[in-house]
Parts: C-alpha cells; structure tokens; sequence
C-alpha cells in the first residue's frame, strides 16, 4: 500500500454557475478540511485531475423554469457526466448542487417545491442512514422537497442509497430523504448545508463529519 498519498492534500474543483452563491462559503470549508480548492466555471469542458468535484449551492442560472433544469445543460455538466462514467472521482452536490444532479440523471428522483410552498432557512436535525447518529446541519431552501416514483423510491432502498434523512421531515420529502449516495459511481447529493457548519463560531461543527466521509470514500477508492 502506498501510504504517501495519506499525505497528499486532494484537489477539489467547485463549479460556479451563474447564481451560484455558496462557493465562497464552499471553498472555506474545503480548505479548512485539508484540500487544495479551485473554482470551475460553467463553460469548463475538461475536469481531469480533480479528487473531488463540487456543486455548491445557489441559484444556478435563476433557477428559472426549475431549480437545476438549465444547469444541466452547461458544458462543465456534460464534462461531469463524463468524470463520473469515467471514475475519476468523488462528486459531491449541495442543495442546487444536488438539483442539478437529478436534474442531469446522476442521481435519481427530482426536488420539487417543499410541501409548505414556503423558502425555509434554519438548522435542521438528520439522522445519518448508515451508523442512526443524529446531526445538526443548516437548510435553506424553496425546492427541496424530495419525490421519486414507485420504482426509483424502492430501488433507492434496495440499493441502500439513501445518506441522510430529516428527523422531523420539514419540507415533504418520500421517505425523509435528505441526501442520497451512489456508492457505485461515488455521487453524493445532500439538500442540507455542510459547509455552514465547520466551526465552532457558527456553532456547529458537524458538516465536518460529511467532508472526512468524502475524504475516507476517495482514499479507500484511489483507482
């Protein structure tokens, strides 16, 4: 085992689409948690080299016609397609980050607008799928209630894909689904902030378990 890239910080790409608005916040994060960061725009049609690629929150494009539905159809999107088919790496989706995932057919399902109509913005309770443990991580968003058919949802829990789920299901989701993984492909998507909660003086530090998990799943999975 080559335990020198042990010591090698990863290189994360975030894509910045216009409208996206939590880069900055995004890049902190990943700095904080030990990685080399650079920012990919939108027209980028080559994501070689990266460890991580990471779509970060926002409004990409206005969310106009839906949240992530123009999005997708940006060249970077067509470069990930091709990043995550190729297993390049780890690709991780925050809240829009997350739309235009499903949106662009790397994860399955849709979010829709959040059963109570209304943008909702406050630190949410989620129980992480795989060890039952509670966390605290921020929300803010309008369409971010989760929906699959029959046919996804169940495969969804067959295949044990489901990362994260609400305690308390603010906004609708089936199943309470708050983030889903692909193990297979090594796609991450999460409706909650992680990135807003990596200090202690914003009071919150378990988004840093959600980065260490990504940072665990690229080093167990080096090709």
């Amino acid at each position: 085992m080559n335990f020198l890239k042990y010591f090698k910080k990863l290189k994360a790409g975030i894509i910045v689409f216009p409208g996206t608005n939590c880069d900055r916040d995004t890049k902190i994060a990943l700095d904080g948690a030990g990685f080399n960061t650079d920012y990919i725009f939108h027209n980028c049609t080559n994501l070689e080299g990266y460890d991580l690629i990471v779509l970060p929150g926002g409004f990409s494009f206005g969310d106009y016609i839906r949240a992530g539905r123009l999005a997708k159809l940006s060249p970077v999107v067509f470069a990930l397609k091709k990043y995550v088919k190729s297993k390049c790496g780890f690709t991780l989706g925050i809240c829009n980050g997350f739309q235009i995932l499903c949106e662009a057919g790397l994860l399955p399902g849709a979010l829709i607008e959040n059963a109570s109509t209304r943008f909702i913005s406050r630190d949410e309770i989620l129980v992480l799928e795989k060890t039952r443990e509670e966390i605290t991580i921020p929300i803010a968003h309008k369409e971010g209630c989760f929906y699959a058919d029959d046919a996804d949802l169940r495969r969804i829990e067959e295949n044990k894909m489901v990362f994260l789920r609400y305690k308390d299901n603010p906004n609708g989701s089936l199943n309470d689904i708050a983030g889903l993984y692909d193990s297979e492909n090594k796609v991450l998507g999460l409706m909650p902030h992680p990135e807003r909660a990596v200090s202690k003086i914003c009071g919150l530090e378990n988004g840093l378990k959600i980065f260490n998990f990504i940072k665990n799943e690229i080093f167990g999975g080096k090709r």
